[in-house]
């Protein structure tokens, strides 16, 4: 399964001049954990995330949810570029899920923008991933079968059982380029995990 399929698209993004509190507003009306950063020309600055944004209240003042007292000054709001990641790890449509979720699970990070040349085109969260891996047995099985049906060589009959996301196809009259067609066709279903061809005993 490639990363276009798992993606979330079309992307809420942030310019990177926005406030904290701008900021704040957009992850929480839009119900998401991370905001790719843009610059003026809308390529990808940064990232930034809850940790980042509460970190950029609450160290900036620490009585930021205490009864507001009056000043004669108020202090210029801190910006979004100010507490963003720079170093964003990045995938691209065609990086297989299996890769990305790895390099997440390693790096402990939690959402990972996709680019398309310098284009931001996606994005993909650990919320994407369990969604994927949600998906139920009897679900996939029929999604395979469909694909399977609708590109697969004309008249081909496969067999399709699934445990646990894992697939195998079972179809003893395939020859070794039907085998190849269905098995791509098969780890392009969100929620595969595996696929492995057995031939007729």
């Amino acid at each position: 399964m490639l990363v276009r399929e798992a993606m979330t698209s079309p992307v809420v993004t942030i310019p990177r001049t926005a406030t904290v509190r701008q900021a704040i507003r957009v992850l929480h009306e839009h119900d998401i954990t991370a905001l790719p950063v843009v610059d003026e020309a809308g390529g990808l600055a940064g990232i930034v995330s809850e940790m980042d944004l509460l970190r950029g209240v609450f160290e900036r003042d620490p009585r930021a949810f205490a009864r507001p007292v009056a000043t004669t000054a108020n202090p210029v709001p801190r910006l979004v570029e100010e507490v963003m990641t720079r170093e964003v790890e990045t995938a691209r449509p065609n990086t297989d899920v299996a890769t990305l979720a790895d390099t997440m699970m390693r790096t402990r990070i939690k959402s990972v923008p996709v680019l398309a040349g310098a284009g931001i085109v996606g994005i993909v969260s650990r919320r994407d991933l369990i969604a994927i891996l949600a998906r139920g047995d009897a679900r996939i099985r029929d999604d395979v079968l469909a694909a399977i049906d609708e590109y697969g060589p004309d008249g081909r009959h496969w067999d399709v059982s699934v445990q646990d996301g894992a697939v195998e196809l079972l179809g003893g009259d395939a020859d070794e380029p039907a085998r190849r067609v269905a098995d791509i066709l098969a780890r392009t279903v969100p929620g595969v995990t595996r696929v492995s061809i057995q031939g007729h005993t």
